[in-house]
């Protein structure tokens, strides 16, 4: 008899969720990581997918092997591929392992692979670049934990000076004044792995464009597992939405244990909010969300479109 084939490894997930783009693979207990592009930031490193070698930063959420089992290779692979820099940001009790890690590496490779380890405090900023930062929140999960947030920094002139000319603005600034006053508008909030806390309800979670956020467990039964293991729950999820003013919101590290069938037909139930919700690794439906925005774009007949029968034979598990 001829033995079935082997099940396929994870295949990354994609969303272009304008303008921005969010490439990633997460199974909880597997593997989490999750690029974007435009900001040149991969949250948590459990495997090193083709994307997460264009960012030159990694912002790790928590030191769980599902999350940190690829730091050597991707340092490895960058190196190997000359990319200069790359750097991993991370909760200060995690830093000191994370170098002992790394240095056991140059007994078994006979080689020193440059590589960069910055601890971040809670509510710390990085800047990523002119008015752009990373902001690094205290969560809670069952090791040292961080959320993140990338904030756009700008400066708004104050309404008192909204009418006056030009003329008077420059002599009110030779005076000393302040004109502006800087208003932080959060773009993409991660949440890593996390229990239910009131940080995920400050404002750079609750006014993120984009959340992306851990939802380990779907069913029903499993709220106690949730609460064991310090996750969130799709009813925790259902909680926060009305909360969080999102244009998208992204659930990651959904459990094996969860079909994406009934993934998806638990989504239905929170009504209007199910429209901006998405599953990561819902290759099927983020697949043909893809083809109508190609769609729309080419102004073509979706069916006229790269043909999507090609997800049909992956597994509905998550």
């Amino acid at each position: 008899m001829i033995p079935k084939q082997p099940p396929r490894d994870g295949q990354p997930g994609f969303l272009y969720l304008p303008p921005y783009r969010v490439h990633g693979i997460s199974v909880a207990g597997e593997y989490t990581t999750i690029t974007i592009p435009e900001f040149g930031v991969t949250f948590d490193m459990g495997q090193c997918t083709r994307a997460s070698l264009t960012s030159d930063l990694i912002a790790l959420s928590h030191s769980h092997m599902d999350h940190v089992g690829a730091i050597p290779y991707w340092f490895s692979q960058r190196y190997f591929q000359k990319l200069e820099g790359g750097r991993i940001i991370c909760h200060p009790e995690v830093a000191g392992p994370l170098r002992r890690m790394l240095d056991s590496w140059v007994d078994l490779e006979r080689q020193k692979t440059p590589n960069e380890i910055v601890e971040i405090e809670p509510d710390t900023d990085l800047e990523l670049r002119q008015n752009v930062v990373l902001r690094a929140i205290e969560t809670k999960h069952t090791c040292p934990s961080l959320g993140y947030s990338i904030i756009e920094n700008r400066h708004k002139l104050k309404p008192e000076y909204l009418d006056l000319p030009q003329s008077e603005l420059r002599r009110i600034r030779g005076e000393g004044k302040e004109l502006t006053v800087k208003t932080e508008i959060p773009l993409i909030a991660y949440t890593g792995d996390t229990d239910r806390g009131d940080f995920l309800e400050r404002d750079e979670f609750s006014k993120a464009r984009v959340v992306i956020a851990e939802c380990t467990f779907f069913d029903e039964d499993h709220r106690g597992r949730a609460r064991i293991g310090k996750h969130l729950h799709l009813d925790d999820i259902a909680a926060l939405l009305p909360k969080w003013e999102a244009e998208h919101v992204v659930l990651v590290h959904l459990s094996r244990r969860t079909l994406l069938s009934d993934a998806r037909d638990r989504l239905a139930t929170l009504g209007s909010d199910a429209d901006r919700v998405h599953l990561l690794m819902d290759h099927r439906t983020n697949r043909r969300r893809y083809e109508s925005q190609l769609a729309e774009v080419a102004d073509v007949p979706i069916e006229k479109s790269s043909s999507s029968t090609t997800t049909e034979g992956l597994s509905e598990k998550g």
